[in-house]
């Protein structure tokens, strides 16, 4: 059975930072596209970041280009999301998703982040 865990969210000042994780059980990472999606109150759920099987090809989101990077351990089997320079605008529940081999997909849970100040 496959399972993601989305963790890593929270609190921070715009130009801050936080970095999120997905730990993937039942999958293997480095076999999956694996991304990341927000979504927003009262806006539909949007792409945001992902990362490619074989190898590490990224793709990003131009609202995040350049602030956001997606990274992937394949000895932890850890989807990562660091966000640098945060805007209010960044706030949204965040959501890690990998696509199988099969063009299946599965979610996490979700983790909140809330830019504020």
């Amino acid at each position: 059975q496959v399972h993601l865990a989305d963790s890593g969210g929270g609190l921070a000042q715009p130009g801050g930072s936080l970095r999120l994780s997905c730990a993937v059980s039942g999958l293997d990472v480095s076999r999956a596209a694996m991304s990341w999606f927000r979504q927003a109150p009262g806006q539909e759920r949007e792409f945001v970041a992902a990362v490619f099987r074989p190898g590490h090809s990224t793709n990003y989101a131009d609202s995040v280009r350049g602030r956001f990077t997606i990274s992937r351990d394949d000895a932890k089997n850890t989807v990562y999301l660091q966000m640098n320079d945060l805007k209010f605008e960044d706030t949204a529940v965040y959501y890690c998703n990998a696509q199988d081999s099969h063009d299946y997909d599965y979610w996490g849970q979700g983790t909140q982040v809330l830019v504020f100040s």
